[in-house]
């Protein structure tokens, strides 16, 4: 299969660094072009999935403005320009948890909005943390750091605790990694 090919591209939102709209002229496989594809521009993120030497998952209680109501969510921030992904979930973990870990894993690296871009998620799975120091996140959104055992985590995917689709997708591929 051929891919689409952008023809032309110009910027009608900007909101650096965190949104950029572009409307892009785009070519389709078979010849056709299509004159307005909106184009969305977020930073490149990571999710980070992080079991404890105790066996505990590392996750938050929180609010996001976007979810209207409490949710558990997984530690995760945006890649600084330059940084590379797993230096980035070092760095995410540390500050928003104060724990490091000794082994990680990569979950897989996925665009956002197959259509619309949006930014590329960067998921790993860390474990063996262990506390460092403490936290020093700074978050806009108030955080409960929990730690929660795999069935635990396994219970509150199914029951839908995970209100994002980033954490539910990276919950359930890291217990589906972790049961092999």
């Amino acid at each position: 299969m051929k891919p689409w090919v952008t023809l032309a591209r110009r910027k009608v939102l900007d909101h650096a660094p965190y949104l950029t709209v572009e409307m892009h002229t785009v070519r389709l496989p078979d010849g056709r072009v299509i004159p307005d594809w909106p184009w969305v521009i977020t930073p490149d993120f990571v999710t980070i999935v992080a079991e404890t030497v105790e066996g505990r998952f590392l996750c938050f209680r929180q609010t996001k403005y976007a979810l209207k109501r409490p949710s558990l969510a997984m530690v995760g921030g945006f890649i600084e320009p330059g940084e590379p992904p797993r230096t980035a979930a070092r760095r995410e973990l540390l500050e928003e948890t104060g724990h490091t870990a000794a082994t990680w894993t990569s979950l897989g690296r996925y665009v956002v909005d197959g259509n619309r871009g949006a930014g590329t998620a960067y998921f790993f799975l860390a474990r063996e943390a262990r506390l460092r120091r403490p936290p020093t996140g700074g978050d806009l959104e108030e955080q409960e750091l929990l730690f929660l055992t795999r069935k635990e985590m396994q219970q509150a995917l199914e029951k839908n605790k995970f209100r994002s689709l980033t954490w539910a997708s990276i919950v359930a591929l890291a217990l589906n990694r972790l049961g092999r």
